[in-house]
C-alpha cells in the first residue's frame, strides 16, 4: 500500500527540531531518564540489570497488567503493547477494514485515522466537528450516514486538535448505535486521563462494548513521546490475535528498556498527570487572558481535556503563511491548520510545556509589532 505524505509529520520533521519556541506540541513536558527512575526506590538499580533480549510480541507481561489497571472490563490478555499508537492506528486499518467498507470518522483528526482507510480504499464518510457549537458532533448525523457496508466508527476523545470532550449520555448513544449495527468503534485514547474536571472523564470504550478497540500510549498526557510505548484494549480476542500477527511484519515487539520505564511511569501516573495538569491550568489561564485581549483578531473555544485547542482568525487570514511568518520573526511555532485539511484559517495550540508562557509573550509582540487591535 502506498500512502500519501503525512502532511502533520512531515510539518514537525521538517520545523520542530529547528525551533526553540513550540507552541503547538501534542505532548506534556517530559522527564530525564533519571527523573522517572528517582520515583520508585530501587527502580535505578533494576533498570541497569534489565535484560537487553527480545520482549513478548504482545508485550512485556507486567507492563501490560499495569495498563490494564486503566480498565474495569479488560485484563492483561486483553492488551497488546505497540510501538507508539500511530503502530496501533496502521496495523487496526489493515487488520479490519477492507476496500468495500464504509468508515465514519471524526474530523478533522490526526492524518493516518483518516489517509490509511482512504489508501485502503474505504468508503469515507468524514463526521465534522462544530466549532461553532464549541466542536461537539452531532450524533443524529452519525445515525443518518450507517450503511448497509458501514464497517467502522473512527473516534478520538478527547479529541486532536481541539480539545473538545463528548458528553457522556451522548457518547453511550454512539456505543448503542456500534452495537445495534454490529460495527467496530476505533476509539483514539490517547488525551484520556488528562481532563479538566475529573467528572467528565468518559468510560473506556472497550470497556462498554465487545468489539470496541481502545488505544493509549505513554507519549501525550503522561509527556514520555520518546518511550514509543503504545497499546490497544479489547475485549475481541480474535482481532487482538490479528494485529499480533501482523505486527510481526512491522516492529514484532517493543523496546526492552521503554517497556521498562513505560511500567513505572503508569504505576507513577498519578504523580505525572497531577504535575502536567498543573502546568496546563497554569498556562490555560494565560490562554484566556491572552485570547480575551485578541478576540476582535482570534476565535477561542476553551477546550475541556488536553494540552491542545484550534483556535482561528476571525479574518481570512492563510494560517500556513502567518506561521511562517512569525517562525521567521520570533521563532515561536504553529500548526496551521491546513495540515488536518480542515481549511486554512485555524492553528493547533499545545500548552502542556513549561515554557507556553516566554512562546505566548513572542507571539504577543509579533501581533502588538502588526498593530493587532487588542481589547
Amino acid at each position: 500500500m502506498k500512502l500519501p505524505s503525512f502532511k502533520i509529520e512531515d510539518f514537525f520533521a521538517k520545523y520542530e527540531f529547528k525551533s526553540q519556541y513550540l507552541l503547538c506540541c501534542s505532548d506534556c513536558e517530559s522527564y530525564s531518564i533519571e527523573e522517572l527512575l528517582s520515583m520508585e526506590m530501587g527502580a535505578m538499580e533494576k533498570f541497569q540489570r534489565h535484560w537487553l533480549g527480545y520482549t513478548e510480541t504482545h508485550g512485556n507481561p507486567e507492563l501490560r497488567e499495569e495498563i490494564a489497571t486503566l480498565y474495569k472490563n479488560n485484563s492483561a490478555e486483553n492488551i497488546l503493547v505497540q510501538s507508539g499508537t500511530e503502530e496501533t492506528i496502521f496495523v487496526f486499518m489493515n487488520v479490519a477494514l477492507n476496500p468495500e467498507d464504509h468508515v465514519i470518522i471524526h474530523f478533522p483528526c490526526y492524518g493516518s485515522l483518516i489517509d490509511i482507510p482512504r489508501q485502503i480504499g474505504c468508503e469515507i464518510t468524514p463526521w465534522t466537528a462544530n466549532e461553532e457549537n464549541g466542536w461537539s458532533l452531532d450524533i443524529n448525523f452519525l445515525e443518518r450516514n450507517i450503511k448497509e457496508n458501514t464497517r467502522a466508527i473512527i473516534m478520538n476523545l478527547p479529541h486532536n486538535p481541539s480539545g473538545y470532550l463528548m458528553e457522556k449520555n451522548d457518547y453511550l448513544q454512539v456505543v448503542e448505535l456500534a452495537r445495534k449495527h454490529n460495527l467496530l468503534i476505533f476509539s483514539d485514547e490517547i488525551y484520556r486521563l488528562l481532563e479538566y474536571n475529573r467528572e467528565d472523564r468518559l468510560p473506556p470504550a472497550c470497556d462498554l462494548y465487545e468489539n470496541a478497540i481502545s488505544t493509549g500510549g505513554t507519549a501525550k498526557v503522561l509527556g514520555l513521546a520518546g518511550l514509543r510505548i503504545g497499546w490497544i484494549a479489547t475485549q475481541n480476542k480474535s482481532l487482538i490475535d490479528q494485529m499480533a500477527s501482523y505486527k510481526n511484519y512491522l516492529t514484532i515487539c517493543s523496546s526492552a528498556p521503554s517497556e521498562f520505564l513505560a511500567t513505572i511511569a503508569l504505576r507513577q501516573r498519578e504523580k505525572i498527570l497531577q504535575r502536567n495538569l498543573d502546568i496546563v491550568f497554569h498556562n490555560l489561564q494565560l490562554l484566556d487572558e491572552f485570547f480575551e485581549r485578541y478576540q476582535n483578531f482570534l476565535q477561542w473555544h476553551r477546550p475541556t481535556a488536553g494540552p491542545i485547542a484550534f483556535p482561528g482568525f476571525r479574518q481570512d487570514i492563510d494560517a500556513h503563511a502567518f506561521s511562517m511568518e512569525l517562525l521567521a520573526e520570533q521563532d515561536v511555532l504553529l500548526l496551521p491548520s491546513e495540515v488536518y485539511d480542515f481549511d486554512r484559517t485555524h492553528f493547533r495550540i499545545g500548552f502542556g510545556r513549561k515554557n507556553i508562557p516566554e512562546c505566548l509573550e513572542r507571539l504577543d509582540s509579533f501581533l502588538m509589532k502588526k498593530d493587532v487591535e487588542v481589547v
